[in-house]
């Protein structure tokens, strides 16, 4: 599998943030989100071929119970499935990060789903020239139907502006998801500027009954890779 960096941290997002976990991070995408804090597993994929025995060995070094495969996007490897049978085989919780846009039959006890809103669609960036795909495949429905309905899931949404939220709203409406597993998430790779935006995005998730999500690592680490 082409990956891009494995390494032990906490969860810094969603409902197991501060949980101590290994991170197995797959290197490409299939989207290009203005704002994608990873760009060497997207925009610029990097990484080298590893295999199973190798990643598991890392896994298993820290042996911490927790294991995060994120991306990039990891559903589009061809290898996702086996990995996660094998990473069931050491008794660890599996999360799976992804954007909802492509199913596979993985192992998971946890499916962090992040569909992208219109804000994430690169018209600014390389002539927009990756904007049109990304338009066309951010939001799959049936997709995000499929994976909510066969796995313990949360949905997390990256929110820049008030305006996102009506479409958030629809987007969960849509698929029939439970509020109480919505999350909302400010954008942003700078401390003050999260800071603004969580102090608003507070009210609207108390106005909604949707969670608010942190940042954990950008607060303590900043924006920097390995953490």
């Amino acid at each position: 599998m082409k990956i891009s960096e494995i390494f032990y941290s906490i969860q810094g997002e969603g409902t197991l943030a501060g949980v101590p976990s290994v991170f197995v991070r797959t290197s490409g995408c299939n989207l290009r989100c203005t704002w994608c804090d990873t760009p060497y597993a997207s925009w610029k994929p990097e990484g080298q071929d590893v295999g199973f025995g190798p990643i598991l060995a890392n896994v298993r070094r820290h042996w911490c119970g927790y294991v995060v495969v994120t991306g990039g996007e990891p559903m589009i490897e061809p290898d996702i499935v086996e990995l996660t049978q094998k990473l069931r085989t050491i008794e660890h919780h599996i999360t799976v990060e992804t954007a909802g846009t492509v199913f596979k039959p993985v192992e998971c006890d946890l499916m962090s789903i992040s569909p992208k809103l219109s804000n994430s669609t690169p018209y600014a960036i390389e002539g927009g020239r990756y904007a049109p795909q990304h338009e066309r495949l951010r939001y799959q429905p049936d997709v995000l139907k499929e994976l909510i309905s066969r796995y313990p899931y949360q949905l997390k949404f990256v929110i820049e502006t008030g305006d996102d939220i009506a479409e958030v709203r629809h987007m969960v409406d849509d698929i029939g998801a439970d509020p109480k597993k919505v999350l909302l998430m400010p954008e942003g790779t700078q401390l003050d500027i999260l800071m603004d935006r969580s102090k608003w995005l507070v009210e609207v998730c108390k106005s909604f009954n949707f969670r608010f999500c942190p940042r954990l690592h950008i607060m303590i680490w900043g924006d920097r890779r390995g953490v």
